[in-house]
């Protein structure tokens, strides 16, 4: 008897030893770490939804022994992208109407309207995605067709970025719009006294507020199908820029319930009953949703001329573009969110705007801070104005996909001079040494690697052109990653629980089929997503 005792002991120490202590172990992986050392590992730990460790294989493996074993085999894991600009409710909304994204013609976008109204017989005709600026014909198109179509039924078709669109007449008459009619910051566009649908900025916003509000049903199966998408991207958290606080709820329940699984960071569209809002119940913090910011807009786009610019544009003469509110407006809510300790992220894309908000943005931080306000897409900045962004720890949060989608046409919008400051991320990083970067979805596609690309390449999918676009603006590898994940954290107030593959942080991860900081750069645009996990769970496996 004396001497089974000892083996009794072996096989109980054996047994202890082999205790659950892990959900998930992943092992024979590059792992990218992207913490303050730019760090790689072969393995990490998640238990209860968190990273618990990282090491080495060998190690990891004798110290845990967990659920779920993942052999990567060499493949590259990163943290779960984080898209610092977009509108991903927008997005989902945009699945459900006429996508217009890549149309040819005038020609052809009316035939794609026809066709969903044939198939979609009730209520509005709503579409997305029409860019005037890649058809043969490059000017604003005409209701005309739509009239002689439907005569009855309202259509409206937003340009890709959202700054534009055509109504016909059924939806004109349905807001009211009569020809000369003028809005402030906004065109209704007129010619020889006949409405041509053409609406730009806040004259889109007459029509729009006329369309019914989208059923209950509508609003989760956007926010689902909008999750899918992005999780097939590798996206795990995404900022939806400008949402009514009306939403938040619908959100809530749905990450609730399990359903909504995308983390979100929300700002607020500006305007009062969001304010009244959210200075009434504070900021609103779950491990899914942020709510602490507002949206602010100065201006318009460059692509529909709304950008407000310092001189006039190069291709259309005394025409400066406008502000969307008056200076004073600017100056009372930055005020208020600042007295209120909230975040204002503002879109600002011409050399005006920029300088307009800049000042504002300083006369209220009043120095160095911690305040991390944005300005979103900071896409012309006057040589003169950029050290603002230091000087008062302003917050350059730029898309690098708009860089190669408006090459071909900004110069002659801007003219060589003023575009050799635009789209300047370089400079822009240089001021706080950190630089979020996202697309600006769905007015550029979802893919993070297409961002990735972007802003290290300067070129198109094509590889175009062939030194990139003012390549002296690239970003390098490592701090094009640091910018879709930890730096896009940060500008959330979000990188002690996100960001990077460390202990303590959310297991929120991607893995790819290639690896990004290795792979040729011709490669980086079709480099695929294995995996998309969310709190240690696979939310997406590529089939």
């Amino acid at each position: 008897m004396k001497k089974l005792w000892p083996l009794l002991l072996v096989l109980i120490t054996a047994c202890k030893q082999k205790e659950y202590n892990a959900d998930l172990l992943i092992k024979n992986a590059v792992v990218y770490t992207v913490d303050s050392a730019f760090s790689t590992a072969q393995a990490f730990v998640v238990n209860q939804g968190k990273i618990v460790a990282v090491g080495n294989t060998q190690d990891l493996e004798k110290k845990y022994f967990a659920h779920e074993v993942i052999d990567a085999g060499g493949k590259a894991i990163y943290p779960g992208f984080i898209d610092a600009h977009a509108h991903f409710y927008e997005y989902g909304l945009g699945l459900q109407e006429v996508k217009l994204t890549g149309s040819k013609s005038w020609d052809d976008v009316v035939e794609k309207v026809n066709t969903y109204a044939r198939h979609n017989t009730e209520g509005w005709v709503i579409g997305n995605g029409w860019d005037q600026n890649v058809w043969t014909k490059k000017q604003f198109p005409d209701k005309a067709k739509l009239d002689s179509l439907f005569p009855v039924r309202p259509v409206i078709l937003s340009r890709i970025d959202g700054h534009a669109a055509i109504a016909n007449q059924a939806a004109l008459d349905i807001a009211g719009i009569k020809p000369g009619q003028t809005i402030i910051g906004g065109t209704i566009e007129t010619i020889k006294g006949k409405l041509t649908g053409v609406l730009i900025d806040n004259a889109v916003g007459i029509v729009t507020r006329k369309i019914p509000e989208p059923t209950e049903q509508v609003t989760q199966s956007a926010l689902l199908d909008a999750q899918k998408n992005c999780f097939a991207a590798g996206l795990t958290t995404v900022d939806d820029c400008g949402l009514p606080y009306t939403i938040i709820n619908t959100i809530a329940q749905l990450q609730h319930k399990g359903a909504l699984k995308m983390r979100m960071y929300v700002m607020l569209a500006d305007k009062k009953e969001n304010y009244d809002y959210l200075f009434s119940h504070g900021a609103y913090k779950t491990p899914g949703l942020n709510v602490r910011a507002f949206k602010v807009y100065a201006d318009g786009a460059l692509g529909s001329r709304g950008a407000c610019l310092l001189k006039p544009y190069s291709d259309q003469k005394n025409w400066n573009g406008f502000l969307l509110s008056s200076k004073e407006h600017f100056e009372e809510v930055a005020k208020m969110i600042a007295d209120k300790g909230f975040q204002m992220c503002t879109h600002a894309i011409g050399d005006s705007a920029n300088r307009v908000m800049l000042k504002i943005y300083a006369k209220t931080l009043k120095g160095k801070n911690d305040k991390r306000w944005r300005i979103e897409h900071a896409q012309i900045v006057s040589p003169e104005d950029i050290n603002y962004f230091g000087d008062f720890s302003i917050i350059p949060s730029v898309q690098p996909t708009h860089a190669t989608s408006d090459m071909y046409w900004a110069g002659k919008r801007l003219g060589t001079a003023r575009l050799k400051t635009a789209y300047a991320y370089k400079e822009l990083l240089k001021q706080n040494g950190w630089i979020p970067l996202g697309t600006d979805f769905p007015v550029e596609n979802i893919n993070p690697m297409y961002t990735f690309y972007a802003a290290v390449a300067r070129k198109d999918l094509k590889g175009f052109p062939e030194g990139g676009f003012q390549p002296e603006n690239a970003l390098n590898r490592v701090e094009a990653l640091r910018g879709m994940t930890m730096w896009a954290a940060r500008a959330n107030f979000e990188e002690k629980e996100k960001g990077s593959i460390e202990p303590g942080k959310y297991a929120d991860f991607v893995i790819l089929d290639k690896d990004i900081m290795k792979a040729k750069e011709s490669e980086l645009p079709n480099v695929k997503v294995i995996k998309t996990y969310v709190n240690g769970v696979k939310v997406y496996e590529r089939k």
